[in-house]
């Protein structure tokens, strides 16, 4: 069965609480999402999932409600290669979102061009099979030669592909950004062989940003983990952060794309950044350095 032959999910929390933790003025979310609206950006035929309307206003609103100032909107899989909702979302931003593209690897130059006018900084490859269909990687290292100056590749993968991955991403000749560290098992703690495995991508390549994101995906109840406050991510993703402070991001997720398990509370998403970086230089770091210098560097 398609998605559109279901009903429609909401996957975001009603009414976040305001954080207890404050982020310092000028602080990114660095990782989030648009859905539709879908009268106006119609969704994938190739969607597995069906989401309510998650537009511009809403997430703009939610960007003030947990104090920061800028968004990096990452396309959506729902929406496919067609990135017209999330150029929307930017362009409706007075200046204050950038975004990442899915495109057709045949997409010809005049189009990344006409993307990067239009605040894109970044291609994603997603290989979730859940998500995905297809990830030709000979197909995605040929647009990855073609990027304007300055674009970055997300990648998408859980743990148990990484080695698998390791010679695509050694080809890939831009800097790289790995979504949500690669979905490692926290449960493992620091020293657990899936961290492990993570430093030593980021020792292999001195490019390579990750998004310390998603505790509420990582250490979810239905996974093992323990659920909200998400102490297996906080005990094994700080060290993380600590050794790596000047590659390391961070984003809400919202609004939580196919969440499989309890929606979370996205001010208490916001109460995790003191735990990963609990000095004002590591914040600033993950929440302003890091982020403007690969999405505002012009």
């Amino acid at each position: 069965m398609t998605a559109h032959a279901e009903s429609r999910i909401v996957s975001w929390h009603a009414n976040p609480s305001k954080p207890r933790f404050v982020p310092p003025p000028g602080a990114v979310d660095a990782h989030c999402h648009v859905f539709g609206p879908m009268a106006q950006f119609p969704f994938s035929a190739k969607a597995k999932y069906l989401p309510e309307d998650a537009g511009p206003d809403k997430l703009f609103a939610l960007r003030d409600h947990l104090g920061f100032t800028r968004n990096v909107i990452v396309q959506a899989s729902c929406h496919g290669t067609d990135n017209a909702a999330t150029l929307d979302a930017i362009a409706r931003s007075n200046g204050m979102a950038r975004g990442v593209a899915v495109v057709d690897p045949a997409i010809s130059e005049e189009d990344l061009h006409a993307m990067h006018a239009g605040g894109i900084r970044g291609i994603r490859f997603n290989f979730l099979k859940r998500l995905v269909d297809d990830a030709p990687k000979d197909k995605f290292l040929e647009v990855a030669q073609r990027l304007p100056r300055g674009w970055h590749v997300v990648i998408y993968f859980e743990a148990d592909i990484l080695e698998e991955l390791r010679p695509f991403m050694d080809a890939i000749p831009v800097p790289l950004v790995i979504d949500h560290m690669g979905r490692p098992d926290v449960r493992q703690g620091p020293d657990g062989p899936d961290m492990k495995a993570f430093r030593a991508l980021l020792d292999g390549r001195a490019d390579i940003h990750f998004k310390a994101t998603c505790p509420d995906r990582l250490d979810a109840i239905k996974e093992g983990g323990m659920g909200d406050p998400w102490n297996d991510f906080a005990r094994s993703v700080a060290p993380l952060v600590a050794d790596y402070s000047d590659r390391a991001i961070w984003g809400t997720d919202w609004p939580h794309p196919n969440m499989e398990t309890e929606i979370p509370d996205d001010g208490h998403l916001v109460d995790m950044i003191p735990r990963i970086a609990p000095t004002p230089e590591l914040q600033r770091k993950l929440l302003i350095d890091n982020p403007m210098r690969l999405y505002w560097a012009d």
